[in-house]
């Protein structure tokens, strides 16, 4: 059974950078892609990036030239690696798993993170 834990949220000030990992235990295939989701308050969870396997990688167009999705295979980790964040990306950050039938049947406990104006 896979397990995730995301890591890395935290506060920073408009403009700045933040790192999210997620370290997966237990057995993800080639056929998996990970991914990150987020959710505001009040609001629904919104996808925000997918890595496959071999590095192709997909973005929700608000996000697009700021963050980066990249996985380490070998350590069976994802990172979202944020930057120029502005106010309107505070959320919890979601990391999760897609099978090869694209359902997403693996969450992670989220991880707060917080962009002040």
């Amino acid at each position: 059974q896979v397990r995730l834990v995301e890591s890395g949220g935290g506060l920073v000030q408009a403009g700045g950078s933040l790192r999210l990992s997620c370290a997966a235990s237990g057995r993800i295939f080639s056929t998996d892609s990970m991914a990150w989701f987020r959710q505001a308050p009040g609001a629904e969870r919104e996808f925000v990036a997918k890595i496959r396997w071999f590095g192709s990688t997909y973005y929700e167009d608000s996000v697009k030239g700021r963050f980066t999705i990249s996985r380490d295979n070998a350590k069976n980790t994802v990172y979202l690696q944020m930057n120029s964040l502005k106010p309107e990306d505070t959320a919890v950050y979601y990391c999760a798993r897609q099978t090869g039938d694209l359902r997403y049947d693996t969450w992670g406990q989220g991880t707060q993170v917080t962009v002040s104006s």
